[in-house]
């Protein structure tokens, strides 16, 4: 397998304290309502304790992205390295990638009346940095991944609740929480 970058998230780790989404808008000073990295509580159909459960999510960097298949105007391209590269200047604003993803990761811009999506800080990549995004995390619970590499038992690539398209290979895993000990004391 060819490189193909992704994210790691360990639902395990993550505390809910959405620093990866602040570090992502101070990265890029995003217009107030657009957000490319947001954390999703777990809903409780999948996991009881929705207080303690959550997926920080944005692009996914399909392998066969929707969204560059559907662009009109090629506004996408997809590097060597996996990521999925929106050009903001040759987007028409159609919305066909917004409506195409079925992970919600082209959001549309309506200061700019164009779509917009996470890059994975590839111009970080190219200093030698890493995401804004994985750099911020405290818990460590958002990681940068190369699939072609990546070997963890415990990783799965659809949770329950996460949409199942195996079709276009989302380059992303998750490690799912752990329930919570019941601690119970004799009394």
């Amino acid at each position: 397998m060819a490189t193909q970058l992704g994210f790691f998230v360990d639902a395990s780790l993550c505390i809910g304290c959405a620093t990866c989404g602040m570090a992502c808008k101070n990265q890029y000073h995003q217009e107030p309502g657009v957000v490319w990295r947001q954390i999703y509580p777990l809903s409780e159909e999948f996991y009881p304790h929705r207080e303690r459960a959550f997926y920080s999510l944005a692009c996914n960097h399909c392998e066969h992205p929707c969204c560059l298949e559907d662009c009109p105007v090629g506004a996408f391209t997809k590097r060597d390295d996996g990521i999925v590269v929106h050009n903001v200047e040759a987007c028409i604003g159609c919305g066909n990638c917004v409506r195409s993803c079925p992970f919600g990761a082209p959001r549309y811009n309506e200061a700019t009346k164009k779509a917009e999506k996470c890059s994975l800080c590839y111009q970080r990549l190219d200093a030698g940095l890493q995401p804004a995004c994985v750099q911020s995390c405290p818990t460590g619970a958002l990681q940068l991944i190369d699939l072609a590499t990546f070997d963890n038992p415990d990783a799965v690539q659809f949770p329950p609740g996460f949409p199942q398209r195996p079709d276009i290979n989302p380059s992303i895993r998750f490690k799912l929480p752990k329930q919570p000990k019941v601690v119970r004391r004799n009394v």
